[in-house]
């Protein structure tokens, strides 16, 4: 288990606010009828619905941290997330497992008073009515992405640690093909990957080079803005949902708009998206989107079921076009506790081009076996290497591995 940090709590800070709903309005807790100020005692009725509350502002119970003490405690330790929820002991993750914490169970009135240091008024009262919240806000040691939803229990938060320095293509040992990459002048980049996978560190590296290396001007379309750049030798500008713009597609059509050779599209979830994306990429632009999928191949079929049948060769060629590559990203955990990335990239050449009109997948998965020179690798492959380098176990590759037995064969050198 791991252990509370050991020094006293700390006063608490001024609430961190989401800057597009900061309307001004005071966080300090309401009188009483009477014109007394809440006590320790006051207590929230919970028999009420979430929407029929009162705005009382709730107070930590005793020997309670503050929602801070938290995410500084787990910043430090270096986890990744932090799991809250009324009657649920604080977990955090750490490398990819969930790890148990010491801290006392969480009780309704000390969970809200987490949300009132993150959230106004108006965001809990949104949250009660919707019994949903998205957003993000920001300390001085890290910016944090904030999920807060109801459940059988209670109201339950999780938490999403995003470091304020943006790693480097260095600093996370990636291949030298993610600079080529990123060098393009026009077309499509894809970033693909499950949840935790890492895509926005990789997706916020490459930016990163591109806004040091090159001239251009960069527009980021996020949901919510997790990294934040400055513009250096690139001039960026950076878009959230919600408090930016009202849609991805409004924001991505206006961009088309605004002069930009670089736009980035935190996630392409639907049709519409995916169309102006693509639309950008064939008119000159660069762009950079991610979805949920495993691998380069399922990333093109996964597109292709937006669109009907009739569509979908049309889509085909007009993907073929466009792209420039498609790099799907895992992790996996090191024999050192840590945590390595694996690939399964696919670079968009004529011959790959060429196959995507025809559908030609197998044939597309043997040119990335055989395409190390133009920076193509299976994840497999890559499995494979980290194997090699001793980073990974046996087991740990063969679990993560999409094709487990021709793992078995690579291992025992048959392949």
């Amino acid at each position: 288990m791991t252990q509370p940090i050991g020094k006293p709590l700390p006063p608490p800070p001024p609430p961190p606010q989401f800057a597009r709903r900061n309307n001004g309005n005071s966080n300090q807790p309401q009188s009483n009828p009477d014109g007394t100020q809440p006590t320790e005692q006051t207590t929230v009725n919970t028999s009420k619905t979430l929407a029929q509350e009162a705005p009382l502002r709730p107070k930590r119970s005793s020997g309670q941290p503050s929602l801070k003490f938290l995410v500084e405690h787990a910043f430090e330790l270096g986890y990744s997330d932090i799991h809250l929820g009324v009657e649920e002991i604080p977990r955090m993750r750490d490398r990819g497992e969930m790890a148990l914490t010491e801290y006392p169970k969480s009780d309704y009135n000390t969970f809200m008073s987490w949300l009132y240091e993150v959230l106004t008024e108006e965001e809990v009262q949104r949250f009660k009515r919707e019994l949903e919240f998205d957003g993000a806000t920001q300390y001085d040691f890290a910016r944090v992405r904030i999920n807060i939803f109801d459940t059988l229990r209670g109201p339950a938060m999780v938490m999403r640690l995003i470091p304020l320095k943006i790693l480097t293509i260095d600093d996370l040992g990636l291949p030298p093909v993610f600079r080529s990459v990123s060098d393009a002048h026009k077309g499509l980049i894809l970033v693909t990957g499950p949840t935790g996978s890492g895509k926005s560190t990789t997706m916020a590296a490459m930016v990163d080079y591109v806004n040091k290396e090159h001239a251009k001007h960069i527009i980021t379309i996020e949901d919510p803005i997790e990294f934040v750049h400055k513009s250096q030798k690139s001039l960026i500008k950076q878009r959230e949902v919600g408090i930016n713009t009202l849609k991805f597609d409004n924001a991505l059509k206006a961009a088309l708009r605004e002069d930009p050779d670089l736009i980035l599209v935190g996630e392409m979830r639907d049709r519409e998206t995916v169309n102006t994306a693509l639309k950008a990429a064939q008119t000159g632009h660069l762009v950079m989107g991610t979805l949920h999928t495993n691998s380069a191949i399922k990333t093109i079929e996964r597109i292709l079921t937006l669109y009907s049948a009739e569509e979908q060769d049309a889509m085909r060629v007009a993907i073929s076009e466009s792209l420039v590559a498609i790099i799907s990203q895992g992790l996996c955990r090191t024999t050192d506790g840590k945590r390595a990335a694996y690939h399964d990239i696919l670079i968009n050449t004529e011959t790959v081009k060429d196959y995507i009109k025809q559908s030609k997948y197998d044939e597309i998965h043997a040119l990335m076996q055989d395409g190390e020179f133009d920076g193509m690798v299976t994840t497999n492959q890559s499995l494979f290497r980290l194997y090699e380098e001793g980073r990974i176990t046996e087991e740990t590759a063969l679990e993560r591995s999409p094709t487990p037995n021709e793992m078995a064969m690579m291992l025992r050198g048959r392949f």
